[in-house]
């Protein structure tokens, strides 16, 4: 397989290319189910192999007895999560450049190479000068240049366009060079050597600077400077870190001590206030770099030397790759591993690094590979989409209380009478993807909806029918969508970074989009005199704006280090609330744009949702760390204990009218009810839903309580009995939990069962395998209707095994 790929990147654009690289995507998604058993190579492989991939185009229709496919299937081959490039030499070291648009890495051949970050084709040829191994490459801060160190004893220039070398070798070190580094400002260059020496010298001329800083008793492994370019630290196998003046050449301090074993890399913290360092005593530290005192216990999870350490670009994570073939991922506050380790390399990883926006790490290894990984943590928030054919993203009652209103992945929009819990007519359609908010306007006439499909739809919420065409203009997933507090305007946030107003009357945008976000817009809200809307984003800011004239009023409030997910207005007007990944919630002054004191610490995880009390004193704020807060909103100060009782993620909070209770929903798949005062849970949790609870309501009386779940249904709940009333509202999705499939045309049904870990359908009598589903569609759901089909419902594949080989007769899949 590497070969084979090797060879598709070397090879030219021609047809022998594209087969090649069909056959790679083919073997990278179906090689676990083959590798267990080979018939899966037709009766999986054939099925949910891309209908316009050369390999299903040539061999599907020399096989007639297979399972039949239709419905959410991809047509060409997706992008995958993993990008891995192969190299003809161990990779020793990898960079992004600056814009993330390319890698460079440095090989055992001596050489270096440069490839496009997208597509993992080589750029040009290799960067040939050096006589031995590459240890150590990095681009220059503006991307132009590309340094690198070598066992040759030398460092070398490099122009990244041209990728002809700039002038001489940079000679002085005596033996091999392990690490090279610029300066934050691209005039100078630091090399740390097997010398047990760290030379400064400057990029343009090339020459050395001053005396090479010696105190290191042992090779320099690994170098770095500050952020703000005052200071160098190294690493080194004498098992120390040294912190060094960049001016003077001078030691700072003692050497840090701690490890046990070489030191391998080592790095500096964005803020500049810590240095994180790896080992070959398998561990991971941190370091505070004013004091030189380590910070907390070792990060520990390696089970073999830490080759490269990094930190994301906002400091909040640390990477590290090991010779245990992995990739660790470190929460920096904590210390804590943050989910699983990152496996793919099948030989030790010794270099790795974040990309500019911190979305992505890539690893080089000695399996000759460089591999890019998708750095998000945790998993992603599955909007409930829900009683439709699919989950239901957003839930909300219309004002008198009387209807609820949902929207879900299945593209449509329903009305649901809520003392019923009859659908009302038919479902809103219009859409053509997700739908993942939706909103009633203030008179309870007319219901708005976003969606995936870049759109955002108004609806007559008596006839069900859609008013005037849908409103077009934002060109990605429309987030977030609300009605001003007169229903005259409304307003949507937008993954094209955008929000737009528009007139709800005649459907027109108002003005041009309001941008001043530089990422997603996860959540945007009206003041309460329909003036200003505020709108949060995953830039880590929270943007206010004139809703008349699409202006923005003033900067953003700058104070979240990492992404909002959700903002609103106090009743009064006078501040904003909002909630972040950084696990904290800020409060702003809508009029000086200031944040009110520190930020509200207290939740462990991200915060999803945020809501004031009817009267604005208090916040309640929800969050992954299976926790409900209360906040004083004068002082800041946590009111009482965390309102415990959620075994999973909090997604949805909500003050009751009166501002007695609070509800909450939870992956946990329940809906609680909390005492606002006391902070205690009133009664036992409501429990019905069969999947996580994604968004709750009250209705504007308080009597009822409505949630969206990612069990396809609408729950309506009674705040006195805190009982269900009547059925969850689910659309017709009837199918039967204990379906049969067949293994094989003339056998008799057997019963079967789906393995999301193992990707498996399995009979239940003897644990047979008959289908293998690869990873790209474990998210689905699964229903055995007692038919010869398959439903996955999220989004929908249908399967039929009507003329199917299975079992002992796969053989007679061929025509």
């Amino acid at each position: 397989m590497p070969k084979v790929q090797y060879l598709a990147q070397r090879t030219a654009e021609n047809e022998a290319q594209t087969i090649l690289l069909d056959y790679i995507q083919f073997e990278k998604r179906f090689r676990q189910g083959y590798m267990m058993s080979a018939p899966q190579v037709y009766i999986s492989g054939l099925v949910f192999a891309p209908q316009d991939s050369i390999i299903s185009r040539h061999y599907r229709p020399k096989f007639q007895n297979l399972i039949q496919a239709s419905g959410a299937l991809d047509a060409v081959w997706p992008p995958s999560e993993t990008l891995v490039i192969y190299v003809p030499g161990d990779v020793s070291s990898v960079a992004f450049s600056p814009d993330g648009s390319h890698i460079v890495s440095g090989s055992s051949d001596g050489t270096v190479c440069l490839w496009d970050a997208k597509t993992g084709q080589q750029v040009g040829e290799a960067l040939v000068g050096h006589t031995d191994y590459v240890h150590s490459v990095a681009f220059s801060p503006d991307g132009s240049h590309i340094v690198s160190g070598s066992s040759d004893g030398t460092v070398r220039l490099w122009d990244a366009k041209t990728r002809q070398q700039v002038g001489e070798a940079l000679v002085g070190h005596t033996g091999s060079v392990q690490s090279v580094a610029f300066s934050p400002d691209g005039s100078h260059i630091v090399s740390g050597c097997g010398d047990k020496t760290v030379r400064l010298w400057d990029a343009k001329t090339g020459q050395q600077v001053g005396e090479a800083l010696v105190g290191h008793t042992n090779y320099v492994r690994s170098v770095a400077f500050s952020p703000d370019g005052s200071h160098i630290v190294s690493g080194s196998e004498d098992k120390t870190v040294c912190l060094w003046d960049a001016k003077t050449g001078q030691q700072v301090g003692k050497a840090l001590v701690g490890h046990t074993r070489y030191v391998q890399s080592v790095a500096f913290s964005p803020d500049g206030r810590h240095i994180v360092s790896g080992s070959d005593d398998g561990t991971v530290r941190l370091w505070d770099a004013k004091t030189g005192q380590q910070v907390g216990e070792a990060l520990v999870g390696h089970t073999d030397y830490v080759g490269s350490v990094a930190f994301s670009p906002d400091g909040s994570h640390i990477v590290s790759g090991s010779d245990d073939k992995t990739v660790c991922l470190w929460d920096a506050k904590t210390g804590q591993q943050v989910g699983e380790a990152l496996v793919g390399h099948t030989h030790y990883v010794g270099s790795v690094a974040f990309s500019p926006d911190g979305s992505h790490i890539v690893s080089g290894s000695a399996d000759k590979t460089v591999r890019l990984w998708d750095a998000k943590t945790g998993q992603q928030v599955g909007k409930a989409l829900g009683g439709h054919t699919r989950y239901v993203w957003s839930v909300a009652f219309s004002p008198d209380g009387s209807h609820i209103v949902s929207g879900s992945t299945d593209k449509t929009v329903r009305l649901w009478d809520a003392k019923t819990g009859q659908q009302v007519g038919k479902a809103l359609v219009g859409h053509t993807d997700y739908v993942g908010s939706v909103a009633f306007s203030p008179d309870g006439s007319h219901i708005v909806s976003g969606s995936d499909d870049q759109t955002v739809r108004l609806w007559d919420a008596k006839t069900g029918q859609q008013v005037g065409e849908a409103l077009v203009g934002h060109t990605n997933y429309v987030h977030s969508v609300a009605f001003s507090p007169d229903g005259s305007h409304i307003v949507s946030g937008s993954e094209d970074k955008t929000v737009c107003l528009w007139d709800a009357k005649t459907g027109q945008q108002v003005g041009k989009a309001l941008v001043g976000h530089t990422h997603y817009v996860q959540s945007v809200a009206f003041s309460p005199d329909g003036s200003h809307i505020v709108s949060g984003s995953a830039d880590q800011t929270v943007c206010l704006w004139d809703a008349k004239t699409g202006q923005q009023v003033g900067k953003a409030l700058v104070g979240h280090t990492n992404g909002v997910h959700s903002v609103a207005f106090s009743p009064d007007g006078s501040h904003i609330v909002s909630g972040s990944v950084d696990k904290t919630v800020c409060l702003w002054d809508a009029k000086t744009r200031q944040q009110v004191g520190k930020a509200l610490v207290g939740h462990t995880h991200y915060v999803h949702s945020v809501a004031f009390s009817p009267d604005g004193s208090h916040i309640v704020s929800g969050s992954d760390d299976k926790t409900v807060r209360l906040w004083d909103a004068k002082t800041g100060q946590q009111f009482g204990e965390a309102l415990v009782g959620h075994t999973n993620f909090v997604r949805s909070v909500a003050f009751s009218p009166d501002g007695s209770h609070i509800v909450s929903g939870s992956d946990d798949k329940t809906v609680r009810l909390w005492d606002a005062k006391t902070g205690q849970q009133v009664g036992k949790a409501l429990v019905g839903h069969t999947h996580y609870v994604q968004s709750v309501a009250f209705s504007p009386d308080g009597s009822h309580i409505v949630s969206g779940s990612g069990d396809k249904t609408v729950g309506l709940w009674d705040i006195q009995t805190r009982q269900q009333v009547g059925n969850a509202f689910v659309h017709h999705t009837d199918y039967d939990p204990s379906g049969q499939l067949p293994k094989s045309p003339s056998d008799v049904m057997s019963p079967i069962k789906f393995s999301v870990c193992t990707g498996w359908f399995q009979t239940w009598q003897d644990q047979s395998h008959v289908l293998w589903v690869p990873y790209a569609f474990h998210h689905h759901a699964f229903h055995y209707p007692p038919c010869h089909m398959i439903f996955c419902a999220q989004p929908q594949i249908q399967l039929k095994f009507n003329n199917a080989a299975l079992g002992p007769s796969w053989a007679m899949i061929q025509n």
